[in-house]
């Protein structure tokens, strides 16, 4: 619907597959094509504030010109110390995550914006408090999720996990995202080996391919044309 406010929940299968890369690359596409993104990321551990070279949303912000004079610290709802499921980094803290306070704080603060590219910490089921589980804020949150995935060895276990995870919480993902880090240790064969097993026993589409990206100032193109096959009706809505 025209003027709807869109949020894109960025899941993962794991830790370290590649959300913040993905994150950043949205934010670009989006720039690209005339829209006003809003990163958001509700959960940051592993530091001792946004502004930290160790933050997601410092790294988002400075390989983004439109955002790199502009403070990281308004993408982000909890920042904790410890790197470590959200939940735990709180408590080690003698704090509590409230996520009705974090959806508050969103709220106020994508006013303005859209659509929102909203960061999740690790993989579905890492706790952010003693009874929710990221794959319960993509509910809380409203928000669609594209869910990023490693290409190699094992992704196929991890990703129809994942998938069957959202399945029973209703929640449909707009596709699947292949990270590959390891271009040069990844034969191609078994990456076409895993996207036809995770769209063959899934059902959800997987979108593309992000191979590794030495400079985030220099975009490769064919990855705007994956972003425009994805997000073809959320473009619409945003005219």
């Amino acid at each position: 619907m025209r003027g709807t406010k869109i949020r894109i929940f960025v899941a993962g299968t794991d830790t370290g597959v590649g959300k913040t890369v993905l994150s950043l690359l949205m934010m670009k596409y989006f720039y690209h094509i005339g829209a006003k993104p809003f990163y958001f990321k509700p959960f940051q551990t592993g530091c001792t504030s946004p502004l930290d070279p160790e933050s997601d949303a410092n790294f988002v912000y400075s390989h983004i010109p439109q955002l790199q004079r502009k403070d990281p610290s308004f993408s982000v709802g909890y920042c904790l110390k410890e790197p470590k499921a959200p939940y735990f980094a709180a408590r080690n803290e003698n704090r509590k995550i409230n996520l009705n306070f974090v959806k508050k704080i969103l709220k106020k603060r994508e006013i303005g914006y859209n659509p929102v590219i909203i960061e999740g910490s690790g993989g579905l089921y890492v706790p952010i408090t003693r009874k929710r589980f990221v794959i319960n804020a993509i509910k809380s949150f409203e928000s669609i999720p594209v869910l990023v995935a490693r290409a190699g060895l094992g992704t196929i276990n991890h990703t129809l996990l994942s998938l069957e995870a959202l399945k029973r919480k209703r929640i449909n993902p707009l596709c699947v995202i292949f990270i590959n880090k390891n271009k040069d240790n990844t034969p191609y064969h078994m990456i076409e080996e895993n996207i036809e097993a995770i769209q063959s026993y899934s059902g959800i589409p997987v979108a593309g391919i992000i191979n590794k990206i030495e400079n985030f100032a220099c975009i490769p193109a064919e990855l705007f044309d994956i972003f425009n096959k994805i997000f073809k009706n959320i473009v619409e809505g945003l005219k």
